[in-house]
């Protein structure tokens, strides 16, 4: 009997070192995944302000060499020529701050994928516990 009981004492110490082991792995593999789209989000982020910084600065050139030639061209109604384009850079102004709010309160799910394989990961686990989800 004492055998017995010493045998599903290593058993039950086996079966618990295998699931830290599995527990371990998948927490590894799912902080790697984690790492990497951290990186993957950085590297685009810093893409897009780049660009958005050349594409601003080029438009921003182009905008005063428009406004500055038109001026010149129409000498004599220069103050409606730079009236009216101050009018115009004022509303888009205006809607582009409403886009930039619009665009700030959007909540996208970041880390999605590694936030669905831990999901699944736990899902798994549970099962393997034999522990049902609560119904509702």
């Amino acid at each position: 009997m004492g055998e017995a009981h010493g045998g599903e004492s290593g058993s039950l110490l086996s079966a618990l070192k295998n699931i830290a082991t599995t527990l371990l792995a998948g927490g590894k593999t799912r902080l790697e995944l984690l790492g990497n789209e951290i990186e993957e989000e950085k590297l685009r982020v810093v893409r897009l302000v780049i660009i958005g910084q050349a594409m601003m600065f080029c438009l921003g050139i182009g905008i005063v060499l428009g406004v500055a030639w038109l001026t010149t061209l129409l000498w004599e109604s220069r103050a409606v020529v730079i009236g009216g384009f101050a009018a115009l850079f004022l509303v888009l102004a205006g809607v582009l701050v409403g886009r930039f709010r619009e665009a700030a309160q959007r909540q996208d799910r970041i880390f999605a994928a590694s936030l669905a394989e831990l999901e699944e990961d736990l899902r798994q686990l549970k099962a393997a516990l034999g522990h049902e989800p609560p119904t509702r």
